[in-house]
């Protein structure tokens, strides 16, 4: 498989990237792979994570140094084979009460297995950099508006385990809580971290999610950091300081001599700013002038690197005296996300992915004038105002505001936030600028490798998508649509400012033209929370473009919604909230906003660890459903059969797709029955897929009870989110003629009128309707597709093309410039746009190309 690496991401730094393979190519559990880059054989570490239903390797992920691959490189599979590097696999010793020793060539660490540490002694060609790293959180309480106390908790790792290694890299993944360092019994905030360490390689690098189980009534986040203690020497004018600002870098040094008495050379205050170390000679006059200069100035001996909002960045330091303030040392825009301090023992760098992205934020060192520095990212930052999670109201407003019931809903216990960052060592007392800046490089735009989008579309990688192509004014056109929609969100995140540690990565849902703004304080018109899918929208976008903003987007995109808008433990686990003002504010709580389908792109293209824990945690969000039954506003428990309920879609379209992902993930075909038991189950009802599309449902038994055609919300709900994509994706993974037959036939059925609905389905259908066919394009064209119906491959195009007009009163996807408005000198509008209308067309256009590209219309004008 011939990889390349995407385009403005960094050229250095370890990657994992994703390789997929065909059907029935590399079986058994002996396959190993070789990795050739630009320049020759490159070491890589391979870890296979998906299967075939035959068994045979779908997915693998594989670790490589991006700086020695090159831009181009090749990944083999090899049978029966050792490969061996010459430099012998990373060595992980069990130390017993004392933890892991992991020696990585150059690169020692102890690992400890519980304990208020998650490591010691982190040493890099035999010199310590880090003594010790630490998680600390801060929970502010309040008894009315302005009475606040803050208290401190402490990080307790409960459990480690080396969950990989091999030559390249091992990853250890700490699972713990925070107790309060006041009262044992109080626990708050669990976390999990990922740790990376890899051969050779000064750089340790940081996946951390913390989980929320705070009273958020009266409980409120005050910081969440990781800190590592870094052993300081020498003296107080080689102890640097130095952060990436928007432009350039912001250099200090703990003792600066530049002084008016005695005179110290400008050569002297011109190299240490510069960043070199400073040998003073006792014996001359300019040596005496400057050490003693250096023991009468002020200290600096802490510094932050604070990013307050998305617009907005200080610097400020302060002495080591007791009772003194923090002064400002330089204000900014976007802080890069990078901070460096070091001494006569080296350096250290600290990188934090999303910096100003996900505000507020700091960096920070303390104790730098001492003999044990501390360096800290806060992910939660003391100086900003602590986290708020309370709703904006304490009731619904499912009439006037789209809330979904009028019941209050809103709860943030058991949701989560992960964040990525890394720590690097530095043999000089500060690192230049360029090793700063490319440290920063690889954490923020970190190298990813892709194949060909012919290569994946080929593979049917995540089901049916289709090609760009622009052969004709049709192709061209729509081509021209997609490309319009990108481009508006990717402005509007921008010019709305959709930044924030708990809502970067959404889009908002519905326009308010009035206003000339998204409608945030409108209930269920606020955050978008993955309705109507915007998440395939835009991951298949991305597979046929290979667009590096895409791609970021994505990123951000699948980061949040696979934690913030969902439960990741209690009463909930598995499901998450509609969208709301507030992520967490609906009280609509359902499995397909938590669907692995949302994620599975990023995890097969990155092999990131934190999504494999959240395929476990959404497995069985079935069993959240008999508490907070979907439909439990809509029927009497007292006359069910069964304990809860689930529609065709989107509940058990939901449940497939997690399903699938156990499936293909461990090759465990008990998740696999529960998808065959359910269509079975719909096989035998009147309509098949058509039926229901309310039914009863068991999650022990997994099965569905027909109990009459009734669509709760409308039928269109049961293939606009994401059930579309699962169930084409399965007419190629199950061996069943008949669910092929079944969704064909439905998409065959769904843009009829109700007069030859009716009379096909013997009046079954009634009333029910089939609203926005737009919404089921995709499989109405599978349909027509299925079924060589040309027609009705003509007709899937009428329908897209009308539904621009209807939806949008317009013909097409464009903005109008109006003066003045949405805190814009010009502000570039689509006032009809709605982010329901945007996904479901841009991704329903980009599945019928791949069924009926043959019926496309000679023009669209």
């Amino acid at each position: 498989m011939e990889v390349k690496r995407l385009e403005n991401r960094s050229s250095k730094g370890y990657t994992t990237f994703g390789s997929m393979w065909e059907k029935g190519k590399l079986h058994g559990d002996n396959i190993s792979f070789t990795l050739k880059g630009e320049n020759g054989q490159v070491p890589v570490q391979s870890r296979v994570t998906a299967y075939w239903p035959d068994g045979s390797i779908k997915w693998a992920a594989h670790t490589a140094d991006a700086e020695a691959m090159g831009k181009k490189a090749v990944i083999d599979p090899v049978l029966n084979q050792e490969i061996s590097y010459g430099k012998g696999k990373i060595e992980v010793s069990d130390m017993g009460q004392d933890g892991f020793r992991i020696e990585a060539g150059s690169v020692s660490v102890l690992v400890c297995k519980d304990g208020d540490k998650l490591f010691k002694e982190a040493l890099f060609k035999g010199k310590k950099y880090i003594e010790s790293a630490r998680c600390d959180a801060l929970i502010e309480n309040r008894k009315g508006e302005y009475n606040k106390e803050v208290h401190s908790y402490k990080g307790i790792v409960k459990n480690a385990e080396i969950v990989e290694e091999g030559d390249v890299r091992v990853v250890v993944k700490f699972s713990g809580t925070h107790i309060s360092t006041e009262n044992k019994e109080s626990k708050r905030l669990p976390f999990t971290i990922y740790m990376e360490i890899y051969r050779d390689c000064p750089e340790f690098r940081f996946t951390h999610t913390f989980f929320l189980d705070i009273d958020e009534s009266k409980e409120f986040i005050k910081g969440v950091g990781i800190s590592f203690d870094v052993p300081v020497s020498g003296e107080q004018y080689n102890r640097h300081f130095k952060a990436l600002a928007d432009n350039g870098a912001f250099s200090e040094v703990g003792a600066m001599l530049l002084c008016w008495h005695p005179r110290v050379s400008d050569e002297i205050y011109h190299k240490q700013i510069k960043g070199e170390k400073i040998i003073l000679d006792p014996e001359s006059e300019e040596g005496r002038n400057a050490i003693d200069a250096s023991k009468m100035m002020p200290v600096w001996d802490e510094y932050r690197l604070y990013q307050d909002s998305s617009e907005h960045f200080v610097i400020r330091k302060r002495t080591a005296k007791a009772n003194v303030c923090l002064i400002d040392g330089l204000h900014g825009h976007r802080a890069p996300g990078v901070i460096s301090f070091g001494s006569d023992e080296g350096s250290v760098m600290l990188g934090l992915k999303d910096f100003w992205q996900k505000y507020p934020s700091t960096l920070s060192v303390k104790d730098l004038s001492k003999n044990m520095a501390t360096g800290t990212i806060w992910l939660v930052t003391p100086d900003a105002d602590a986290m708020d999670f309370r709703h904006y109201e304490d009731t619904g407003y499912s009439q006037t505001y789209y809330e979904g019931f009028d019941v209050f809903g809103a709860s943030a216990y058991g949701i989560a936030n992960t964040s990525e960052f890394a720590v690097r060592f530095n043999e000089n007392v500060i690192p230049s600028d360029t090793e700063l800046s490319d440290f920063c490089e690889s954490i923020q735009k970190k190298a990813l490798y892709i194949a060909s989008p012919e290569y994946y579309h080929d593979l049917r990688a995540f089901g049916y998508w289709s090609l760009v192509k622009r052969d004709s004014e049709a192709e061209n056109w729509l081509e021209d649509q997609l490309e319009s929609a990108f481009e508006f969100y990717k402005s509007e995140v921008e010019v709305r400012k959709w930044y924030g540690m708990f809502d970067y990565g959404d889009f908002m849902h519905t326009y308010d033209k009035e206003r000339h703004s998204w409608r945030y304080d409108m209930g269920g018109y606020a955050w978008q929370n993955t309705e109507l899918v915007p998440t395939f929208w835009l991951w298949f976008y991305f597979l046929r473009t290979q667009r590096e903003d895409v791609f970021t987007i994505c990123e951000a995109m699948t980061r949040h919604c696979s934690e913030v808008d969902i439960y990741h433990f209690g009463k909930y686990q598995g499901l998450g909230s509609r969208h709301n003002v507030r992520h967490w504010g609906c009280p609509c709580k359902e499995p397909r906003i938590a669907m692995a389908g949302h994620n599975r792109m990023m995890y097969f293209l990155t092999g990131d660890f934190r999504l494999r824990d959240i395929f476990d945690e959404v497995k069985d969000a079935d069993f959240s459903t008999i508490e907070t039954d979907p439909l439990r506003f809509f029927f009497d428990k007292k006359e069910m059969v069964y304990p809860t309920h689930a529609r065709t879609g989107p509940d058990w379209s939901s449940y497939v797709s997690n399903w699938l992902t156990q499936w293909e993930i461990n090759k465990n075909n008990a998740y696999l029955d529960k998808i065959k038991t359910g269509i079975e189950d719909l096989k035998q009802t009147p309509l098949r897929l058509l039926s229901g599309t309310d039914f009863e449902y068991d999650p022990k038994t997994s099965h569905l009870r027909y109990i009459g055609d009734r669509a709760t919300g409308g039928s269109h709900l049961s293939i606009c989110q994401g059930s579309e994509q699962t169930w084409l994706e399965l007419t190629d993974l199950l061996d069943d003629t008949k669910w092929n037959e079944m969704l064909a036939y439905y998409g065959t059925f769904y843009p009829l009128d109700n007069e030859t609905q009716n009379k096909l389905s013997g009046g079954r259908i009634g009333n029910r309707s089939f609203a926005y066919p737009f919404m089921a394009a995709g499989v109405i064209a599978y349909g027509a597709y299925y079924n060589k119906d040309r027609e009705l491959g003509k007709k899937v195009w009428e329908i897209l093309k009308d539904s621009l007009k209807t939806e949008l009163k317009d013909g097409a996807i464009k903005t109008v410039d109006v003066p003045l408005a949405g805190n814009q000198k010009v502000l570039k509008e689509i006032p009809w746009v709605s982010t329901n209308v945007f996904a479901q067309w841009c991704l329903n256009a980009i599945v019928a190309l791949e069924f009926v590209r043959d019926d496309l219309p000679e023009s669209f004008n």
